[in-house]
């Protein structure tokens, strides 16, 4: 009997075809900054091979200018490896829209979290996004905490786990990549981890009976992303916070959690991690414990402080050429699954999306 044919794997062909810089830029989704896809973006596209862009406030002036930004971005990268085009938008504090949308409510003040959830989504597919780094699934039990607050669905995990899941549903049925946040969660902190390293005390048992359950039922529903917290779990690793964690990555969200996906770091030029690593240093950890895609939000030299790192840590075998394609599997399937293209869009219908906004405000 002939040998069965093996079946061509589409993703092991493309990888073959990348260099090993190639692969190194796929793990970096990196800030910049200006309105135009000027020439700090054409470097971190053309020279870094960059797998996404993340834009903040700096980088929207207006909704054409926006369109044009984002267009421009995609003729960067022409007809190579499609960008992650992300955003934090979650309505209420973290509004990324430009000044022609009207503001969402925050995710706590919103009576219909599957219509918030649907209009983040269309926002972002209307102007050229297609990751979203929502919903927050953290549980606001703390009161003392300033960096979540009414970020948070709620103040209990069943109404999280609810209310969370129907906002991320309807992010996901818009064809927007949504990223679930801050795990193994941020609600019970009192340090803003973009100034300094917050520490959690909980045990294993306790993070899974409280914290841990929205990021459970996400990923029971085959949610495609996490984000990873730079928080300290003493309990779990008294030593690394979660995002630089094998003990958290891999042990708790790949293994007890059944997690597949992509794991995303929290921006590693925030306080709790410059503070205490090297950016280099904290890129390699990140990759070593887990992680996927690294945020480098803030200055060129830290991007190439990461893309430098993680190349010698390749070329040293440090990092092993199968744990690299590893996560470049990952994230080109990512891309694959949300049919993302360099395809241009035309400014969006505002009224339309703003009417879509009333919505949920007077829901």
């Amino acid at each position: 009997t002939p040998a069965p044919t093996p079946t061509p794997d589409p993703m092991a062909e493309a990888m073959a075809a990348m260099t090993t810089e190639e692969k190194v830029g796929q793990l970096l989704t990196v800030g910049f900054y200006g309105t135009q896809a000027g020439e700090e973006a054409r470097s971190y596209i053309q020279d870094y091979h960059v797998g996404g862009l993340i834009l903040f406030g700096r980088n929207v002036e207006s909704a054409q200018q926006l369109v044009d930004l984002t267009n421009g971005l995609k003729a960067l990268a022409g007809d190579g490896i499609p960008l992650l085009l992300s955003i934090d938008q979650e309505g209420g504090t973290v509004e990324r829209m430009p000044p022609e949308i009207r503001r969402l409510p925050n995710a706590y003040e919103v009576a219909d979290p599957a219509a918030l959830g649907a209009t983040l989504g269309a926002e972002c597919a209307a102007f050229g996004l297609n990751t979203d780094f929502a919903p927050s699934l953290d549980i606001w039990s703390n009161p003392n905490n300033t960096v979540i607050g009414k970020r948070a669905f709620g103040s209990d995990a069943a109404s999280v786990t609810e209310r969370g899941l129907a906002c991320l549903t309807a992010i996901e049925e818009s064809g927007t990549i949504p990223v679930v946040k801050h795990f193994p969660g941020h609600g019970d902190t009192d340090t803003d981890s973009h100034v300094g390293l917050p520490v959690v005390n909980k045990t294993r048992r306790e993070l899974l009976e409280s914290e841990l359950l929205p990021f459970q039922s996400a990923i029971d529903g085959g949610v495609p992303a996490v984000m990873v917290a730079h928080i300290l779990m003493t309990q779990l690793d008294p030593d690394r916070p979660a995002s630089l964690s094998p003990e958290v990555v891999t042990g708790l969200l790949r293994e007890e959690l059944g997690f597949a996906g992509v794991v995303f770091t929290d921006d590693l030029t925030m306080g709790a991690i410059t503070q205490n690593y090297g950016l280099g240093e904290a890129a390699v950890l990140a990759v070593e414990a887990g992680c996927d895609v690294l945020l480098v939000c803030h200055e060129a030299s830290a991007v190439e402080e990461a893309y430098t790192a993680l190349l010698e840590s390749v070329d040293t075998g440090r990092l092993s050429q199968e744990r690299l394609d590893e996560s470049v599997r990952r994230i080109l399937t990512l891309k694959q699954t949300y049919g993302l293209t360099g395809d241009p869009v035309d400014l969006p219908d505002l009224e339309a999306l703003n009417t879509q906004v009333d919505t949920v405000v007077n829901g």
